[in-house]
């Protein structure tokens, strides 16, 4: 399995070349997992397109698309300058990354966003970004979870998006996670 073909058309929206590259060697550190789970363990949180076998790839595409196509709109996009738009985009691929854990979990581990900003942030010498470009990333992938801060014991373990760039992201996989919504696929890719 090569980790880096699953997005291929991603990538050639990300106009930076060096952020594009270090995105590429961050999708070849994610776990195996990733590539195989469903974006809901249990299915009862995300549309049918992200179930199955490669499902959070899907889900990951989706939620990249959206917050594409809503930069690329000067109504929403003209608040952001390009590099916090593809920075945000760089985010959004990477968000679940470690949904199930750093070690595989059968279920979703509720802090994932924070392990997965953790990740970014412990490898940062494996990239190019700047250390205000990584923790700008983390930032973003660590509040994606939106008002759902709260583990199953009712304990406050996320935090809840504070900034324009945070709360962008959030509504981004919030909608990719929405199952009124069919994103059409061919071979884990977004028909056009």
């Amino acid at each position: 399995m090569n980790k880096v073909d699953y997005f291929k058309k991603e990538y050639e929206m990300i106009k930076n070349s060096e952020y594009r590259d270090n995105l590429k060697k961050l999708v070849s550190m994610l776990p195996d997992y990733f590539f195989k789970v469903a974006a809901s363990s249990t299915g009862k949180y995300h549309p049918s397109f992200t179930l199955g076998d490669a499902g959070l790839v899907r889900h990951s595409k989706a939620a990249f698309r959206i917050g594409y196509e809503l930069l690329n709109n000067n109504t929403i996009g003209s608040v952001f300058n390009e590099s916090e738009k593809e920075l945000m985009l760089c985010g959004l691929l990477v968000h679940d990354g470690l949904k199930h854990g750093l070690v595989e979990s059968k279920y979703t581990v509720f802090e994932h966003p924070i392990l997965m900003a953790n990740f970014l942030r412990e490898n940062k010498d494996q990239f190019t970004w700047s250390d205000k470009e990584v923790n700008f990333i983390a930032s973003v992938i660590e509040t994606h979870m939106g008002e759902w801060t709260r583990d199953y014991q009712g304990n406050e373990v996320l935090t809840k998006p504070s900034n324009k760039y945070q709360k962008f992201v959030h509504m981004c996989d919030f909608l990719a996670s929405r199952k009124f919504l069919d994103i059409k696929f061919d071979n884990n890719d977004i028909v056009e």
